[in-house]
């Protein structure tokens, strides 16, 4: 088939499934919409949440949309406000985490698909 239509709130809750319910919700739709190239992803971080590990990739250029609320971004050692409707391009080296304002962020993440491609950094944007 040619194509696939997956409603994101049907994609399994990664955050949930990993223990990070009370930062927010990760849904990665990359398998569920058969997708070889691009991977997508829908995230959620509750008001005041940040996320826990900051990440980078050796290939894959990310886009992020904000959908509904805003916050920071921190993009290596620089930490920039978002709102909705900001799209932020973010070059694979660069190290990045997320952190949701007074309500909530609400993000769609876009880059095309590298197996293994990434590192994870725990505790990466600590105060």
């Amino acid at each position: 088939m040619g194509y696939t239509i997956k409603n994101l709130e049907s994609v399994e809750d990664m955050a949930k499934r990993h223990g990070l319910s009370e930062q927010g919700e990760a849904r990665f739709a990359r398998g569920d919409l058969a997708a070889v190239q691009t991977g997508l992803s829908h995230q959620r971080l509750r008001a005041g949440k940040r996320q826990q590990f900051g990440h980078h990739h050796e290939q894959a250029e990310e886009v992020y949309v904000v959908l509904a609320g805003g916050g920071r971004v921190k993009l290596n050692d620089e930490i920039v406000e978002i709102g909705k409707l900001d799209a932020i391009r973010v070059s694979p080296e660069t190290m990045r985490a997320f952190e949701a304002g007074d309500e909530g962020l609400e993000i769609l993440v876009f880059g095309q698909h590298f197996g293994g491609d990434g590192e994870i950094v725990p505790d990466w944007w600590s105060d």
